[in-house]
């Protein structure tokens, strides 16, 4: 962790610490009573013996302040370790073992979600009676439901990785698998509910203590100190400042300290964790920071991009994605136009158009330096050092993706300096090298020439001379031959071939919709439709034993020999807003059946390698 985030997270923690110290402590402070009035000295404005001043009863209002943050302080810590304990119980039960457990625990606690939390609360104070233990009761009933959806999503998430496979596949059993390999996974999202979930319940004590119906009277209260300030704000207006102020100060203290604690703890931000107080965390969390496993070069879980239109609609036109690229591996994303392979390539390289965000899943790289880290969770500065650097990208359309004003071997050399400090010549000596190696003719006299001097394929050469020119380990390709005639598309893929032979380790994803192309470059196919993969395998496997009716009708689909006919898939890719009930390719299925349309399939693993979403793939076996 930087010194930048260690001071970030000190900062708050400092703060808090003080609060909480204070809380803890008042009873030994030399404070005057923070019960005892003095009538005649009503309303007096701070001086020496009362530093705050003293309010309509002629309390001290210091003593009060620092009382009331005790009486604050314990209900809303106790209410919502209370809630957290019950919530996540019933979250990660819920989640791990489904069906009727579901059902019972977290549909249940979701009920209570049906009314307002304040009016619920007033209900349960009015027929109880007021007082700290009744408030501590009706918090924690209140919140636990938020503990148990989050921790129930997070639960669903983590149980599908592998290492938890791992750990049934060892016979662990499931209350092992939950506490030891699930729980330490969720903590950093359970850790921000718990600051919120902190944060409310003393905004709601404060708001029940304001009615009469929290901390009875003339115990101290930051709420009551509120309730008695309004009718005296016209004499004496810091009475009202000085509890908003130490409510409000206590909220944004509290919410800032256990941000700064979820990025630490972050099982997946793996690479900041190296500071005393990661270690410390590790001691904790020994899940977290302590269980390791040999990285793929890429790993993706669950990525799940959301768009907002300019009328506020949303839809997620990319969701679920899981794929894996191995050191050395092609992998293939294949599919019609519309079904979310350029959007899934620009959204791992922090790419997306403004509208368009992540709201879900993980991509762990692994980096020259065998650290991993999560690409949702990098920030700008840190993807831009690795853009171009270790993950390139070669776009579609090389006349658009080449400043037109700037020659060649400027666009070369400032992707070089980029990323590598180098002389003059030293850059000059290597952009040339680069473009012979990429089979650029009469390299030293085209380095000068614009990008409108050059035909498709020298321009889509020169892309891939810049996407290679640091090295990179993992290089993305976006239909880089889809423009090209079939002579320079046969090149381009010889020539992608030969630099994954040279670099050694370089893995390669390859986006297309030319079933030839995958047949001849990739190892491995992943097959989206409508923004889903819809089948995965190695390319052989896959075409030779389709397991999916969409992958099925893009090989029919392929001209083959003498065929006088194509095949066409009827109809279009939906759009992502207008998607069908269940399985989205249903309506354009010849297989289809109600079964397809009841529920939305999962990417179930048929073979080693091989995964489909179609529910009935063993028919089409």
């Amino acid at each position: 962790m930087s010194r930048r985030a260690t001071w970030h997270l000190l900062v708050p923690g400092i703060i808090v610490g003080a609060i909480t110290a204070v809380a803890l402590v008042v009873p030994l402070l030399p404070l005057p009573d923070p019960i005892r009035m003095d009538i005649p000295a009503r309303l007096l404005p701070p001086s020496v013996g009362h530093l705050l001043g003293q309010d309509e009863y002629g309390r001290d209002v210091l003593s009060r302040i620092l009382w009331g943050a005790r009486t604050s302080l314990v209900v809303a810590f106790v209410a919502a370790a209370a809630a957290a304990i019950v919530g996540t119980c019933l979250g990660l039960f819920g989640g791990y073992f489904r069906g009727l457990v579901e059902l019972l625990t977290v549909r249940t606690a979701e009920a209570i979600l049906c009314f307002p939390p304040l009016l619920l609360a007033l209900l349960v104070v009015t027929l109880l009676g007021p007082g700290a233990g009744t408030l501590i009761t009706v918090l924690a009933f209140l919140y636990a439901p938020g503990f148990a959806r989050i921790s129930f999503a997070e639960t669903l998430m983590v149980r599908a990785l592998d290492y938890v496979t791992a750990q049934e596949a060892l016979g662990a059993r499931p209350e092992r698998i939950v506490i030891r390999t699930i729980l330490p996974n969720v903590a950093p999202a359970l850790l921000v509910q718990f600051s919120l979930t902190v944060a409310s319940a003393i905004v709601l004590e404060s708001g029940l203590s304001f009615l009469g119906l929290g901390v009875v009277p003339p115990a101290p209260s930051w709420g009551l100190m509120i309730r008695g300030a309004r009718s005296t704000m016209e004499q004496a207006p810091w009475l009202l400042l000085w509890p908003c102020l130490a409510l409000t100060g206590t909220v944004i203290a509290l919410n800032m300290l256990c941000d700064r604690l979820r990025d630490v703890l972050d099982p997946r931000a793996q690479g900041r964790q190296s500071s005393w107080l990661a270690r410390g965390a590790a001691r904790i969390l020994p899940s977290v920071a302590g269980s390791t496993q040999k990285p793929s070069l890429l790993r993706v879980e669950g990525l799940t991009i959301e768009i907002t239109t300019p009328s506020g609609a949303r839809f997620r036109p990319v969701r679920d994605i899981a794929l894996t690229v191995a050191p050395g591996e092609t992998l293939a994303m294949v599919g019609e136009s519309g079904s979310g392979k350029t959007l899934t390539a620009l959204a791992l390289l922090g790419l997306l158009p403004p509208a368009a965000r992540i709201i879900g899943g993980t991509a762990l790289f692994t980096g020259r330096d065998g650290r991993v880290r999560d690409l949702n969770l990098l920030a700008e500065p840190e993807l831009r050092q690795l853009r171009g650097d270790e993950i390139a990208m070669v776009f579609q359309d090389p006349g658009n993706s080449l400043n037109p004003v700037h020659r060649i071997y400027h666009q070369l050399a400032e992707t070089i300096r980029a990323h590598r400090p180098a002389n003059r010549s030293a850059v000059a000596v290597q952009a040339i090298g680069l473009l012979r190696e990429v089979g650029l003719p009469d390299a030293e006299r085209r380095a000068y020439a614009f990008p409108h001097e050059l035909s498709g394929g020298q321009l889509q050469r020169v892309m891939i001379a810049m996407a290679i020119a640091n090295g990179p380990r993992l290089l993305i390709a976006d239909e880089p031959t889809t423009a090209l005639d079939v002579t320079i598309q046969a090149q381009i893929l010889d020539l992608l071939a030969a630099l994954k032979v040279r670099s050694q380790g370089m893995g390669l994803i390859f986006v297309t919709h030319n079933l030839a192309v995958v047949a001849e470059i990739a190892q491995r196919v992943c097959v989206m439709y409508a923004g889903q993969i819809v089948e995965e395998g190695p390319v052989s496997e896959v075409f030779a034993r389709p397991r999916h009716p969409y992958t099925a009708a893009l090989i029919a689909s392929v001209p083959e020999g003498g065929s006088g006919r194509l095949v066409a898939i009827p109809g279009t890719v939906p759009l992502p807003g207008a998607l069908a009930r269940g399985c989205c390719f249903a309506p354009r299925c010849p297989r289809s059946g109600p079964e397809c349309t009841a529920d939305l399939p999962v990417l179930e693993r048929i073979s080693s390698g091989r995964a489909t979403r179609c529910i009935k793939w063993r028919e089409l076996a």
